[in-house]
């Protein structure tokens, strides 16, 4: 099967190299950077710089970037993908979106003859680059069915939410509402606990074995106690997915307050210059309000 990955990122690249391990798949790879192809050419994949540059008769692509307007713009502008897939790929947009977004691509897939899987994805770098996605994929059964030695490569399990293009992304928003809290207020804790005079270790290490304790918690907060900013996902998306909370939550009429003071913080630390640093560093903002070190400083 010929496949093509476009968006070779935390997430993307992770995929792709499962994806060059599974067997009968030819695979490419398409992302701006020359380093990140040169790394995937390395484990056997193709690295092409452009969507239009993908090997023609694609018959599935996956679409890992950061929204709707870039998924676009790589499916069906100029330097898209859409003339060098077969007819009837199957198309599979894992970036998180606005459901309505979500719509409106896969009708323009099918008014190009493609089906269309929406298929965001959670697990993180480390889950992608272990095959350990969760999918939270909507399609017709056509659509699920040829996209279906792709999502297997690349995850542990996939759920399949029904046939409407749109509840996959709407899992994903829902989904994003408890891991951008989760953030915040891990954060908080960690910079309560700061400021009350604890050793950041040792209130990890607490924390980590006690109830108060979540996955981000375990997660993100090393990143806080190594004092390492690097994004493997970053404050602006955070920025961006806690927004679509509130986009959908007033769509509905439902109230949702704690993704609205959350979002307020992630926010308050990209005003601050944190946007493209690790969204732990959403911790920056009580720093700001506190005046608190934090480890590795000083």
């Amino acid at each position: 099967m010929r496949v093509a990955v476009i968006g070779l990122g935390s997430m993307g690249m992770g995929a792709a190299l499962n994806l060059v391990k599974a067997p009968g798949m030819q695979v490419a790879g398409c992302d701006p950077r020359e380093a990140t192809r040169e790394e995937f050419a390395a484990a056997g994949g193709t690295g092409v710089a452009r969507a239009a540059d993908l090997p023609e008769g694609t018959e599935a692509v996956l679409v890992l970037v950061v929204n709707a307007q870039q998924a676009e713009t790589a499916l069906f502008g100029p330097e898209g993908a859409a003339p060098r897939l077969a007819p009837g790929a199957v198309i599979i947009v894992s970036s998180t979106m606005a459901p309505e977004e979500a719509r409106r691509l896969a009708a323009r897939a099918e008014a190009g003859g493609f089906l269309y899987v929406d298929a965001p994805v959670s697990g993180g770098a480390v889950g992608a680059r272990a095959g350990q996605m969760t999918v939270m994929a909507s399609g017709s059964a056509a659509a699920l069915a040829k996209a279906q030695p792709v999502l297997e490569a690349v995850s542990k399990k996939v759920w399949v939410l029904g046939e409407a293009p749109g509840l996959g992304s709407t899992m994903k928003v829902v989904h994003q509402l408890l891991a951008g809290v989760h953030i915040a207020v891990a954060a908080e804790a960690m910079a309560l606990g700061i400021r009350s005079g604890l050793d950041p270790q040792t209130l990890f290490e607490i924390v980590t074995g006690a109830a108060g304790s979540s996955w981000m918690f375990q997660n993100r907060m090393p990143h806080v106690l190594a004092g390492d900013e690097t994004p493997l996902s970053a404050v602006d998306i955070f920025v961006k997915d806690l927004g679509l909370v509130g986009d959908l939550a007033r769509s509905v009429a439902f109230p949702t307050p704690l993704a609205a003071q959350a979002h307020q913080l992630f926010v308050s630390a990209r005003a601050q210059g944190h946007g493209g640093k690790d969204d732990a560093f959403v911790i920056r903002a009580y720093q700001a309000l506190s005046g608190i070190q934090l480890p590795k400083e000083g």
